[in-house]
């Protein structure tokens, strides 16, 4: 009775998104404010059900009812009762219903916090936003019902959560990484109502910033949430692969990021309007790329849903209905948001232009090389792979550009910036970032190679410029301490999301160019010496789990000895400083087997063991890891989800007002009431 109580909201949650999606825009276009103010409650009704939907699907599985068929094909008796709630979106049809209670959720956010825009334009943003949940209910109760029985006989035990899947990093992994994919949803909608009203001046642009730079940071703690977890669930080492799937998510977050900076060109000087409109139509469409690609079947990954190809053709016409017929708008309404306003090539309006411009190379290099071995495959010119050699290739000289790039951009001024002034700021960080990249890498004990010094170099390149700007801006007036408490929100986001980028590029050079790798075969006693560590293989033995047999293995881990190798004994004054414990697990349910490293991790190295096959006679193969600096790339990425957040709660965003006129100059529009607050800040 509970997945017929769910499969009705569900029901009703799609009628209240159809009236949503028309009587507010019907009120618009015929002036009636009655339909415009049904927009919120709406919204809210729409809320509360699908709410109700997505707790009926959680409770059929923590009750283990395997008559409804995704919990049959995705839960068992001896999950553990957290695993069984992530469960609910470990596969197709529960995480689409998660999709849309996010969706939901953003609409609500959107209907409660929008009270200072004027009536029709949340009428329309409502509007656009009902569309798109038209659609995405369509396709669950039309092709992947959650609450589809299996009568009149069904399984006494479920079929059991992907193996992969059981980790507390899918736990918050989806739910981060929708939160972003579905709140580029706000951004798209605002786009959209401003092509259907024909407007969309500097409030506009100011009022649409928090919700982007919301969405951005969800989806940036989601990228790296999944990283975290290829890094040590999967076994191999690695943080990330330049996997298709992978790929999907970070597409959207790049034309995420060029639209956050495109906004504050719109804001600030009514510039880049219409390449602001079409970077939010961008930034949502790639997240449904993302979903088709994922849900379609024409990916083999291991974080793709197997799925009905019949599914795929479905998103597929849906992504051409809301790319389509949004482009189609931009091109029939796009002329008349031009604005005249100039700048100088050396100013910060053209910094942000060149930080457009990179970032969009990059996201069609990613884009090109993720969708032409599907093209090549379709066109009959064979399978044809394309792997981490390409994307490194373009991707990696694009990063060193857009690093010092940024360096340079941040400190530029408004519409004209003066070459001596910029010569002067460059000086101190050009002369030293090369000098602490040498220093640093020689500290360590490492070669000098090329690539590392050019990202060391980079990253403390925009290090050196963000806190040069720190100081300046902290120094104009009223002392040190008050004037960093003078500087805004949306300032410090910046800059933490800036170092942020410079410490995860530390990161990724690092260890990308001074890990070291062994894999070997040991006997219980055997040593082998790895980076200057010694790790003894102890024993193997059986423990079991809730719903798996493991095989672990005992690692005690000291420092080397100058004697030492592989195969020797561990001598009695090398004394192990920590122990790891991996595991090689087979799951009762379904009989599969998984490797469960273990690691010790720290601010400056992990050490990572990963347990392989039994070799006979006692053997085992095994892999160790010594990775420098790794974690440094997920501090970064902390870094730079914690910019967007801190500058989502500027209190300028909260105040902001949309202009009700068009604005049709450049005098107009720099002395308008947010222009002129944005003057006075700046």
């Amino acid at each position: 009775m509970i997945a017929e109580l769910g499969h009705f909201a569900l029901i009703l949650s799609l009628c209240l998104a159809c009236a949503q999606a028309l009587i507010p825009l019907a009120g618009t276009l015929s002036n009636k404010s009655l339909w415009i103010a049904t927009a919120r409650p709406l919204s809210c009704g729409q809320f509360v059900f699908v709410a109700i939907s997505f707790a009926c699907l959680v409770t059929v599985f923590v009750q283990d009812d395997f008559s409804v068929a995704y919990v049959a094909n995705n839960s068992n008796s001896l999950l553990p009762y957290y695993y069984k709630v992530s469960a609910v979106w470990g596969a197709h049809e529960g995480s689409l219903l998660l999709w849309v209670l996010i969706l939901a959720g953003w609409t609500l956010a959107v209907a409660m916090f929008s009270r200072s825009l004027p009536a029709d334009m949340v009428a329309r943003v409502l509007s656009v936003m009902g569309m798109i949940s038209v659609g995405f209910y369509l396709f669950m109760l039309l092709t992947s019902n959650p609450f589809e029985r299996l009568l009149p006989f069904p399984p006494v035990d479920g079929k059991d959560l992907n193996p992969l899947l059981q980790d507390i990093g899918l736990i918050i992994h989806p739910p981060m990484l929708y939160m972003g994919y579905v709140g580029f949803s706000v951004a798209f909608a605002f786009a959209v109502a401003a092509l259907m009203a024909g407007r969309m001046d500097s409030a506009w642009a100011r009022w649409t910033r928090p919700w982007t730079n919301a969405a951005w940071s969800f989806l940036t703690v989601g990228i790296f949430l999944g990283s975290w977890w290829a890094y040590y669930e999967l076994g191999w080492g690695g943080w990330w692969f330049w996997d298709p799937v992978e790929n999907a998510s970070l597409m959207p977050w790049l034309a995420g990021t060029a639209l956050i900076h495109s906004l504050a060109a719109s804001e600030k000087r009514g510039l880049f309007r219409s390449w602001t409109l079409l970077l939010a139509i961008l930034a949502f469409s790639l997240s449904l790329l993302g979903t088709f690609l994922v849900r379609s079947g024409v990916l083999t990954s291991v974080h793709a849903f197997a799925t009905d190809p019949t599914r795929g053709v479905f998103i597929l016409a849906f992504l051409g209905v809301v790319i389509g017929g949004s482009l189609l708008l931009f091109a029939l309404r796009s002329s008349t948001l031009g604005a005249t306003a100039s700048f100088n090539w050396l100013s910060r309006e053209a910094g942000l232009l060149l930080n457009n411009v990179l970032l969009v190379v990059a996201l069609a290099m990613v884009l090109l090389g993720t969708l032409y071995p599907l093209l090549a495959d379709v066109l009959g010119w064979g399978k044809i792979s394309v792997g981490p050699p390409y994307f490194n290739f373009f991707f990696v000289p694009l990063g060193l550009l857009l690093m010092l790039a940024m360096g340079v951009g941040a400190n530029l001024q408004w519409k004209r910036q003066g070459s001596g002034k910029l010569f002067s700021l460059s000086k101190a960080p050009l002369l030293l970032s090369p000098l602490l990249a040498v220093l640093w890498l020689l500290l360590a004990g490492w070669d000098v190679k090329v690539t590392s010094l050019l990202g060391l170099t980079a990253a403390l390149w925009l290090t050196l410029f963000t806190l040069q700007d720190v100081v300046q801006k902290s120094s104009h007036s009223g002392g040190r301490r008050a004037g960093l408490a003078r500087l805004s929100k949306s300032y410090w986001g910046m800059v933490i999301a800036h170092l942020g980028i410079a410490v995860l590029a530390i990161g990724i050079t690092l260890t990308s160019n001074y890990s070291d790798q062994r894999d070997v075969r040991l006997v219980a006693g055997e040593r082998i010496e790895v980076a200057g560590y010694g790790f003894v293989f102890h024993s193997v033995e059986q423990i079991r789990g809730p719903n798996y047999i493991a095989q672990r293995g005992r690692f005690d881990v000291s420092k080397a000895t100058k004697d030492g190798g592989q195969g020797a004994s561990l001598k009695p004054e090398n004394k192990a400083f920590t122990s790891l414990w991996p595991e090689k697990r087979r799951y009762l349910a379904t009989g599969n087997t998984m490797t469960e490293a273990d690691i010790d991790g720290g601010l400056f190295r992990d050490l990572y063991v990963a347990l392989g096959e039994p070799l006979g006679d006692g053997a085992w193969s095994v892999r160790v890891y010594v990775k420098p600096y790794i974690r440094w790339i997920w501090l970064g990425a902390l870094m730079i989800a914690l910019g967007g957040v801190i500058a989502a709660f500027d209190k300028r965003y909260r105040k902001a007002r949309l202009n009700v006129k068009q604005t049709t100059n450049v005098d107009s529009s720099e002395t308008s009431p947010a222009l002129a607050l944005a003057k006075k800040e700046n």
